[in-house]
């Protein structure tokens, strides 16, 4: 594989050499300066080698082929400000909360909640510099690669994990007397692959080491997508050690998490699902293989809260100077591009009233529905899963809270609190076991490209879903609570298949909103076809205007998932701009898995996707994991020729609009809900013919009331025609009330005001920008033309 990357390209390359050495764990402990907009502090990282990791012992050419000879230059730190090292003993019985420690080394005086305030010992980082020579030797060492953009690296140190009190009981010695890499090596291998059941003394003992010394400063250095690190002597993956601390800070421009204020004009940052993830956030393997746990230690100012990836309701603990310190943790490996933080002012939004209905959700499922969940054996990597906790299975609505600014309590009172059970409970009714312990819901900031993003935990909904009718907020809430199965707990293994997670929450998020409505099957129906309606408009638009080779939702076909010898691969169009603003992995994938749906019929697809769901749990898949079992579960009947390979050639491997798909819209006859706007549509077009003046009086149209999905249509067909009056215009606003409907609504009457130069309603659009699509404020004038109409206001809703 060419390893020669240009960053200019739009592919993304990862460059962990993840098929070597492997990170099982994370130890963040960081502190957040807004003055400066940096995150700094440490981050250790524990790893795990094997023999299959062994079968290139050393990746150091491979890995400085791709860069200058400037690249293969190993240093030390140059002088800077030095972080300090907390060399506290530690006992595990204490537990993980008892790490909090002060910024900038200040003593912890919290010791009412049992934190240690032993003085620290300040250790220096060295001013020496290192080159070392480039003799054949070099090639022979291995070399650590690990993911890493727009950080400043500061020190990299090996971690004598030895040196934590009550360690040994990893070991085989009683007493450490002689400590060796090797006896490091095998204390970090025995923590790893402890028991799940044992996951809050693991948790503790990774926190023990965290604090622990350094026992050895690593020569590293960095490149534009990479930092890479080794020990003089090392020369294989088994050899190098299993337990290293880099000190870093972010960059006030990286590309992982932004630096903005909130709706009330207060400073935050977030992570905001930029295209490279989280390597400018921290020094990670970013290869989705990458599956580990992580525990984080964040300091801010004590007016600031702070949201995480994070299986526990985090409290803040006082410390000494107005600051307070925050501390999360996860049991269940997920790739560490889903680690998400948000610091800010945020406000946690209560329902003001729990309702009777609300209580009745939170009951437990009867033997006869308890029977459907598939409790039992698990086939992942061991760690403490909910699909083997019967409480866990049962639980229809886990705990939740809401973050906002304080300005938004009442849109999230009136709009999103009340929703959060019911779409709970419905994804629960149709899969079953909530992959997750809990959730956080926080409204971001304007600047937020997309109306939500789904992570471990945690979801971050844009401030557009709060306006208008509940319509928009229950589809965007039910499409992220989709993502816990699919995209979380069920990963892509190659993430060029994006649609087996954006299609999968696409279709589920129609069924979740219909069952937390409690909708009359008819009414379900009606309403997934108009939605089904829309989305066929959608795709059509999207083929016409994008480039065939972004069209296709297996890209790599039968190369998927391959990898280079080291790990190491390039995701395709990753970091094309254009990339953001499509939809084709949504659409395609969702009409997929409608057509399948249609084909088994319902009840059998998702008594099938819950069986799916139990099966791959915790693990990351690809295409074929999915279509292979479900023809194993489809009778013979029902298959009709359906195998893996059509179904790849049809919908998977080839740009433009699948066939099967084409047969189906052509032959297909419109919903009601469809006809009715139809109905809607002639008789706006009879009143746009009417002249100003009319001779005679004429009956006036009676319009009906429709449903927000039916206005999006209604104002697409209108759309489509070439002139509207500006008398047609002030009658359709009016009507309909637009500027007050939701974002989606409002998205096309915006186009409408700028299609047709309605003058008058300009501070609509103006206001749209602004609130609901500031990242493209000044991309207004770049229009592209379809059918002959303007397609400006460009709307994303990615995950």
């Amino acid at each position: 594989m060419d390893l020669k990357l240009d960053p200019s390209r739009d592919d993304l390359p990862l460059m962990a050499n993840t098929n070597h050495i492997l990170v099982k764990h994370y130890v963040l402990d960081l502190n957040v300066d807004f003055e400066s907009q940096i995150i700094e502090g440490s981050i250790v990282l524990f790893f795990e080698s094997g023999n299959r990791f062994e079968k290139q012992s050393g990746s150091t050419k491979e890995t400085c082929q791709s860069e200058s000879s400037e690249a293969c230059r190993f240093r030390m730190p140059e002088p800077c400000h030095s972080p300090g090292t907390d060399t506290r003993t530690f006992s595990p019985k204490t537990g993980y909360n008892d790490f909090a420690i002060c910024v900038k080394g200040e003593k912890d005086t919290s010791g009412k909640d049992g934190n240690h305030d032993n003085p620290e010992q300040a250790c220096g980082i060295s001013s020496s510099t290192y080159c070392c020579d480039t003799g054949n030797h070099r090639n022979e060492e291995f070399l650590l690669v690990l993911d890493c953009c727009d950080l400043s690296v500061l020190k990299v140190e090996e971690v004598d994990v030895a040196a934590v009190p009550g360690i040994e009981k990893f070991t085989k010695s009683p007493k450490l007397t002689v400590v060796s890499e090797e006896l490091r090596n095998q204390i970090v291998h025995e923590l790893v692959t402890l028991p799940a059941d044992r996951w809050r003394e693991q948790l503790d003992y990774y926190a023990g080491c965290s604090q622990a010394p350094g026992c050895g400063d690593l020569l590293f250095d960095t490149d534009t997508w990479s930092l890479q690190i080794r020990k003089t002597g090392t020369q294989t993956a088994t050899d190098f050690p299993h337990a290293i601390r880099i000190w870093y800070s972010t960059k006030p421009q990286g590309r992982s998490v932004t630096w903005t204020s909130d709706q009330s004009g207060r400073p935050c940052v977030y992570t905001i699902g930029s295209p490279i993830n989280n390597r400018a956030l921290f020094p990670c393997q970013e290869p989705p293989v990458a599956m580990s746990t992580w525990q984080a230690t964040v300091r801010a100012a004590a007016s600031f809260v702070v949201l995480m990836s994070g299986e526990n309701s985090a409290k803040p603990t006082q410390l000494q100077e107005g600051c307070t310190s925050w501390h999360y943790y996860v049991t269940m490996p997920m790739p560490a591009s889903t680690f998400t933080i948000a610091v800010g002012s945020w406000t946690e939004m209560k329902p003001e009233l729990c309702s009777s209905k609300d209580l009745a959700a939170e009951r437990s499922l009867s033997p006869s529905e308890t029977d459907s969940r598939y409790v039992g054996i698990c086939g992942h990597v061991e760690y403490p899963c909910r699909f083997q906790n019967l409480s866990a299975t049962t639980q229809e609505i886990i705990p939740h809270r809401v973050f906002a600014p304080l300005c938004l309590q009442d849109a999230c009172q009136e709009t999103l609190l009340h929703l959060i059970p019911p779409c709970l409970s419905a994804a629960h009714s149709v899969l079953g076991t909530h992959p997750f312990s809990r959730l956080d819901i926080l409204i971001v900031p304007a600047n937020f490209p997309s109306l939500g993003m789904a992570s471990p935990h945690i979801i971050f909904l844009s401030q557009s879903v709060l306006t208008g009718t509940s319509h928009l907020c229950g589809t965007r809430l039910c499409h992220e609570i989709a993502h816990a199965w699919f995209g979380l707990a069920i990963g892509a293994r190659d993430w060029t298949e994006e649609w087996l997670s954006e299609g999968f929450a696409t279709h589920l998020e129609d069924v979740f909103w219909a069952a937390a409505q409690q909708l009359a099957p008819h009414e379900a129906q009606e309403q997934q076809e108009l939605k089904a309606c829309l989305r066929w408009l959608r795709l059509q638009d999207e083929v016409r205007n994008s480039p065939q080779e972004m069209q296709v939702l297996r890209p790599n076909k039968e190369k998927t998932g391959h990898v280079s010898d080291s790990g190491s691969s390039v995701i395709k169009h990753g970091l094309n701009p254009e990339k953001v603003f499509m939809q084709v992995h949504y659409l395609k994938g969702y009409f997929l898995l409608r057509f399948l749906a249609q084909r088994l019929g319902d009840e059998t697809y998702f008594a099938f996707l819950r069986k799916f769901v139990h099966t791959f749990h915790g693990q990351l898949i690809l295409s074929q994991d999915f279509l292979q079992l479900l023809l194993e579960n489809i009778p013979e009947e029902k298959r009709l020729g359906l195998s893996v390979e059509n179904i790849f050639r049809d919908w998977l491997e080839s740009s433009g609009i699948p066939q099967p798909l084409q047969r189906e819209r052509q032959a297909g006859a419109e919903c009601g809900l469809a006809r009715q706007v139809s109905a809607e549509v002639e008789k706006w077009i009879r009143v746009n013919r009417r002249p100003r003046k009319r001779k005679r009086r004429e009956a006036e149209e009676v319009f009906e009331k429709l449903l927000p999905d039916q206005l999006i249509l209604l104002l697409e067909h209108l759309l489509e025609q070439k002139t509207l009056t500006a008398r047609t215009l002030h009658s359709l606003e009016k009507t309909y009330h637009l500027p007050q409907q939701d974002a989606e609504v409002r998205h096309r009457w915006c186009e409408l005001i700028v299609k047709h130069k309605y003058t008058k309603a300009y501070k609509d659009v103006e206001r749209f920008l602004q609130e609901d699509q500031q990242n493209v404020i000044h991309g207004i004038t770049a229009w592209n033309k379809r059918r002959g109409r303007t397609k400006g206001l460009l709307w994303s809703s990615r995950i």
